[in-house]
């Protein structure tokens, strides 16, 4: 048996930082990683690193570590695992033709073909296949990511409630709009640490500009903070904060209506709307959409690709408010008209940043169905979804994750656990950050035939998620 090579650069970065192993591994702890994963490092821990022993820690460790350092593990000495190298050989049957054709499939989606072995290979594939180029990106946190004053979500409650007159200053309106693109970006490809810790200087910024600017000029930074804003409470939705997810969504409907934009205040009407229904207001958030949604359709005699995608994304919220409350008959109209501006647009979007088109419609439809509790028609809806033609991760990672639950309902765990586990390796944070895809670990763990029950062990372990 080889023995292992000690991570002497591990050792030597500890060294001239000054630290003990102990110290190393409170540091870890108390990261920003270490905190949300609940991670529980210690000297011996450290030590089987340093040794060798562990050549290839888990995610969360390997978040924290480089968060902790600021070097990839590479750097540190750490080795990828046979696993976890990237291999040439091509699983049987990869979960990208099963899940993102499965519009050519009239048969089950079939995972349990796949042997354990393949599962990195598989999984590999399918981020290929899909465009998910960014998943290296967000493995970890950039220069900048980690706070030391705080966590990014307190940052940015301070900025949601800041009612003080914003300081006098300079204010370049190119580059606010390319910083707010910028955040946009980064919340569509499921970057919400890196897109948390960026909002609260930005947030700053345009209010500084709303108030400093005058005419056209304020009307853009107007419009520009309404983006931001929903952009704010699009990730204290995902964090279930309800109560700051509410005024962040209250600041950009204000925003768009400053803005005199008609297309922003119908987008900020999808925000309030997605606030009202996790607030469980359902009927006010269904009739908010929709009137949001008549107003527009009044204006849509020659409509313009930025207004269809406004209009359909409405109606997509509403039909989604609407099946909390189990009203089809609302359900089945708003879907069919946002199916209808779909099929007027013609191609998959990503105007105004609403990701619309018709396969959105489709993803829809697979979570509504869920709602409901009709797992089997959500997985025929996924079947008919092209998951590589849709324009963002973050909705990608959805019908995945709407996809593993459906597979669960119908007991089909191994299905729910591989189609989860792809989910992870497209976008990282959709998994690790959220309550909601953490408790549908639990049920898959809690659940799991003597078959699926290791390897669901196993996963839930390295996200750091306990029974």
């Amino acid at each position: 048996m080889t023995k292992p090579t000690p991570n002497a650069q591990l050792r030597t970065w500890r060294e001239e930082a000054e630290l003990t192993r102990t110290e190393l591994a409170r540091l870890i702890n108390l990261s920003d990683n270490g905190v949300k994963h609940g991670l529980t490092c210690d000297e011996e821990r450290i030590r089987r690193w340093e040794a060798g022993e562990v050549r290839w820690p888990h995610e969360p460790y390997r978040l924290a570590i480089r968060e902790v350092t600021r070097q990839n593990l590479d750097e540190l000495g750490f080795v990828r695992t046979r696993r976890n190298r990237a291999a040439g050989a091509r699983a049987p049957l990869p979960i990208a033709d099963q899940v993102a054709n499965l519009a050519n499939e009239t048969r089950p989606v079939d995972l349990t073909a796949l042997r354990e072995d393949e599962n990195d290979v598989r999984r590999r594939e399918f981020v290929g296949l899909t465009g998910a180029a960014l998943f290296n990106a967000v493995l970890g946190p950039s220069e900048g990511v980690t706070d030391m004053g705080g966590s990014p979500v307190e940052h940015l409650a301070a900025v949601l409630v800041d009612h003080s007159v914003p300081a006098d200053g300079p204010v370049n309106l190119a580059s606010l709009t390319a910083a707010v693109t910028t955040a946009k970006q980064d919340y569509q490809a499921c970057r919400y640490a890196q897109v948390t810790t960026n909002l609260p200087d930005l947030l700053r910024t345009l209010r500084t500009a709303s108030t400093v600017l005058d005419g056209d000029a304020r009307l853009r930074a107007q419009a520009l903070a309404a983006e931001a804003y929903h952009v704010a409470a699009s990730i204290l939705l995902k964090q279930e904060d309800k109560g700051l997810a509410w005024l962040a969504a209250d600041r950009s409907v204000q925003a768009a209506h400053a803005s005199q934009s008609p297309l922003m205040i119908g987008s900020s009407a999808r925000i309030i709307t997605h606030a009202l229904m996790d607030g469980g207001h359902h009927t006010a958030a269904t009739d908010t959409a929709r009137t949001a949604a008549i107003r527009m359709d009044a204006d849509l005699t020659d409509p313009s690709p930025d207004e269809l995608s406004i209009y359909g994304s409405l109606l997509l919220r509403g039909a989604v408010a609407a099946a909390h409350s189990g009203n089809r008959h609302n359900i089945a109209e708003l879907l069919d008209e946002a199916a209808e501006a779909g099929r007027r647009l013609g191609h998959e979007g990503n105007h105004r940043w609403t990701a619309f088109g018709p396969n959105n419609v489709l993803c829809h439809r697979v979570n509504i169905a869920l709602r409901l509790g009709d797992a089997g028609t959500a997985i025929d809806h996924a079947r008919q979804v092209e998951i590589d033609q849709l324009p963002i991760n973050e909705r990608k990672a959805t019908l995945l994750l709407d996809t593993s639950r459906a597979f669960l309902m119908r007991d089909q765990h191994d299905k729910a656990l591989h189609i989860l586990r792809a989910a992870g390796d497209l976008a990282p944070e959709e998994i690790t950050g959220r309550a909601a895809a953490h408790r549908l670990v639990r049920d898959i763990l809690a659940t799991a035939p003597i078959s699926v029950r290791r390897e669901a062990r196993e996963y839930a372990a390295s996200l750091g998620v306990s029974a």
